[in-house]
């Protein structure tokens, strides 16, 4: 076998960003690279980039800060195997991937690389911020309030990011007195609903209009449901673990015991929580 002459950078454990893209180029070889690497294309690896952002997401929500640097190098990857699919086509390279991103950044923040006054409030920031969007969507011909909001992102996520578009042009309820009162309705209306496709409609509406509580009390939803996810995950292994400690299982069990050993759990983490707060006993590591 031929010796590649970029071998000692692939082998450098140093070697940063350049080891990374020329580790990239190899795998995609047409004659050496990787058969799994070499089969796919942007719609296969697009599910793989969504997957290591939120486990980055997860790593910050768990403050798992020693996983965090594999999760982060784990999206890196992504966007490394993303452009050099592009630069294979001839559309862009890496660094044009990096420069557009740096001419955004320097575009957007004028109060640090440019001539503007740095001494300004977040919310003027925010507003500043909204404006230098609006003129970038104007030059791409994206003339509606609600052209270029991602089709991608997660349905919570792109439902507020449609609802602030939205608020920002006067449609929207005053107040979250107004949302819950929605609340109510849909939750009204997805109680009558007749048959599946009807329930699936409501439903939508409902969670539509969660989403905008949401964002009216200024909550991540996002965020919001994976802490009842992982809320809901301690709590349900605290059942396990007390039905094995009584020599059973789940499915041994049923559902008075189990809520039984539910309440049970939901009692001690109240608290653990009353006494973290009043300082007499340590953050708990579960």
């Amino acid at each position: 076998m031929t010796l590649d002459p970029h071998d000692d950078l692939i082998h450098d454990p140093k070697g940063g960003m350049p080891r990374l893209l020329e580790i990239m180029r190899r795998l995609r070889h047409p004659e050496t690279g990787c058969p799994w690497d070499l089969e796919q294309d942007f719609s296969t690896i697009a599910p793989y980039t969504i997957e290591e952002a939120y486990e980055v997401a997860d790593a910050i929500e768990r403050e798992a800060w020693g996983e965090l640097k594999g999760e982060l190098g784990d999206l890196l990857f992504q966007s490394v195997f993303h452009a050099q699919m592009a630069e294979e086509r001839g559309l862009f390279s890496f660094d044009e991937v990096a420069d557009t991103m740096s001419d955004k950044m320097v575009a957007r923040h004028p109060h640090v690389f440019g001539d503007e006054s740095n001494e300004k409030s977040p919310d003027q920031q925010v507003a500043d911020w909204e404006k230098i969007k609006a003129a970038e969507r104007a030059a791409k011909a994206e003339k509606g309030v609600l052209d270029g909001v991602a089709m991608g992102l997660p349905a919570l996520l792109r439902a507020v990011k449609l609802q602030n578009r939205a608020a920002r042009v006067g449609f929207d309820w005053p107040s979250t007195d107004e949302v819950i009162d929605k609340l109510i309705e849909e939750a009204q209306e997805l109680r009558e609903a007749t048959d599946p496709d009807h329930a699936e409609e409501e439903f939508g509406d409902l969670l539509f209009v969660m989403a905008n509580l949401a964002r009216h009390m200024k909550i991540d939803p996002e965020q919001a449901l994976r802490r009842a996810n992982a809320k809901f995950t301690r709590r349900f292994k605290s059942i396990e673990a007390a039905l094995e400690a009584r020599g059973k299982r789940p499915e041994d069990s049923d559902l008075a015991e189990m809520d039984a050993l539910w309440d049970e759990a939901k009692a001690v983490e109240k608290a653990q929580k009353s006494a973290r707060a009043n300082g007499t006993q340590p953050e708990s590591n579960s």
